[in-house]
């Protein structure tokens, strides 16, 4: 089995394997190339808080739409449509999902209709890593709601990774790979009455 250790020096090998740039991708750069972003999928990999890897299929259509399907033997479902994040335990005995509104976790710096990087205190970290861009980034009204470390390359600029720092301090990873862009996907993908509706 792969390890954590393992995972993560793969990881950085493969995303550092382009060629070094000079200077971090600017941030309008950054901006416009997530406001471009309208539907793309990929698979990911996620490192949990505790360590615990997964892995699955993301579905992104912006603004404010987002699914993560996980792979077995995980039984999760996570998904944001209508402004909630509603997140689904197969093992749970309730059929309802646990429920709290997108604005209030960091993903929706990147799901918002404009995604502003250069807003007033909104990117808290903006470095170059090898061929890695790296941007730290919090709601600038709501710094308690946590904050997102997004992993970009260049040549052209591709979202590669995130990470989700919680308002505790709990880390999560998710590593995505090659992004298909530009597709079109079933408006239940995003709807939570409806995946409620199919468990019932």
């Amino acid at each position: 089995m792969l390890t954590k250790r393992q995972f993560l020096a793969t990881s950085v090998a493969a995303i550092a394997a382009g060629p070094a740039l000079a200077a971090p991708i600017s941030l309008d750069a950054l901006s416009r190339y997530l406001n471009g972003l309208s539907t793309a999928e990929a698979d990911f990999t996620q490192i949990a808080p505790d360590g615990s890897i997964s892995t699955g299929r993301i579905y992104i259509q912006r603004p404010g739409r987002v699914r993560f399907d996980y792979n077995p033997p995980e039984e999760t479902l996570v998904m944001a449509g209508g402004g909630q994040v509603a997140v689904f335990d197969g093992k749970s005995n309730s059929r309802r999902p646990e429920q709290y509104p997108l604005a209030q976790t960091p993903l929706n710096i990147i799901l918002e209709r404009n995604v502003n990087l250069a807003q007033r205190n909104m990117v808290v970290g903006h470095r170059q890593e090898g061929a890695k861009t790296i941007v730290t980034a919090q709601d600038p009204q709501n710094p308690q709601y946590g904050q997102i470390e997004l992993v970009f390359t260049a040549n052209p600029t591709q979202l590669r990774q995130w990470v989700i720092v919680d308002g505790s301090g709990n880390r999560t990873t998710v590593v995505l790979g090659d992004l298909t862009t530009g597709g079109s996907f079933p408006s239940r993908y995003f709807s939570i009455n409806s995946e409620i509706a199919s468990r019932s």
